[in-house]
Order: C-alpha cells, then structure tokens, then sequence
C-alpha cells in the first residue's frame, strides 16, 4: 500500500476526494497524514474526522523561509510518505523540502500548464480568451508550476463564465483527475525519465 502525505491550506474537497478513494483497498493509496501551514484550514477538520494525524507547520513559527522549509521536511518525514500530494497548498516547496522528496511530491494546477501557472491561473486563462482550459497534474520541481505533467484534463470556458463558474467546473474535473491519477502512481510507481514523468513503471 502507498503511503500518501497530503498538503493543504484550505477547504480540504481534493482530500475528501482521496479519503473517499483510499477506503477502497485496491484503489492501493492511503492518506496517513495531512500538514497544513494554516491551523486554521478545514482541510484538518476533514482530516480528523477521518481518523487521519495531522500537523501545522506555520511560517510564522519559523526565523526565515529556509527554516520553514526543513521543519515541513520534518513534519512531512515523520509519516514516511511513499507520496507527497499538494492539494490546495499554497506555498512554494523550497530546496530542503525538494531535497527530501523531490520526485514523488505531486500538485494539480487549474489550467493547462504550461499556460497560466501562478496562483491565478483560472483569471488569467479567462482574460486571455482561451476557448478551453482546465486542470494538470504535475511533478513538482523548484519552479512554479514548472514541473514534468503527468496528466491534463480539459474544460470549455463558457460564453458567460466568470472566474468563479469557471473555477468551479475545474475544481471537479481537477478533483476527478487527481483522484485516478494518484491511485495509478500507488499502484504503478512515479519515474522521472529524461524530464518526463512516467507512470506505471516501477518508483524511481
């Protein structure tokens, strides 16, 4: 079974979706601990409820970004995670972090990367004009939102969308992806092969 550590900030509804999954046994992942840098994110509540150990790794609580970044390492590390997902996590994973587990730390990004990365990347695709965008599910490298993809999956804007009704329709294509994406890595292991990332031949 992967050992799967999840990160959040916020609501917590792409962990709710992995929690729902990881109670079937051979879905082959399970969610055994979930780090937020916001003690206030209802992600740990979701969390909780389900029986899964939590911890908050504020910045606040840390001299400088660097120290952030290895006390993450360390909280991260005490589940010994085979998978690190970023779910609605929004900082940017430093070297220490990457040092750790770089590689096998996967995040989803609401649009088709690599167009509109950053953290406004459904207001961006919608004043640009595009006529689809959507969801992709990546590796996560020292960039933003730089990473090898490992999946995409597509959404048409709408003639009368505005950046919430767009957002929305992503959030549940995303959701879905994230969910059968992270099941074929437990199930078939992550590889980097020459910059591109290969699922379901083995862990790198």
């Amino acid at each position: 079974m992967t050992r799967v550590v999840v990160l959040v900030s916020g609501a917590g509804s792409n962990l709710a979706a992995l929690l729902t999954a990881h109670d079937d046994a051979a879905y082959g992942a399970r969610v055994v601990g979930v780090v937020s840098d916001k003690a206030s994110a209802g992600g740990l509540d979701i969390a909780r409820a389900a029986g899964v150990p939590t911890a908050v790794v504020a910045p606040a609580d840390f001299e400088d970004r660097a120290a952030w970044d290895r006390g993450l390492a360390r909280s991260v590390g005490v589940f010994s995670p085979d998978l690190v997902v970023s779910a609605g996590f929004m900082r940017i994973l430093g070297a220490a972090f990457l040092d750790e587990f770089g590689g096998r730390t996967v995040n989803t990004h609401p649009a088709l990367l690599p167009s509109f990365p950053g953290a406004h990347g459904v207001r961006d695709a919608l004043a640009y004009g595009v006529r689809v965008t959507g969801a992709t599910f990546h590796v996560v490298d020292a960039g933003v939102d730089t990473g090898p993809i490992i999946a995409q999956t597509v959404v048409e804007v709408l003639d009368d969308d505005d950046e919430e009704s767009l957002h929305e329709r992503i959030k549940v294509a995303e959701r879905e992806m994230l969910v059968a994406q992270v099941g074929r890595i437990a199930r078939g292991g992550l590889r980097l092969e020459a910059g591109r990332a290969v699922v379901g031949r083995g862990w790198a």
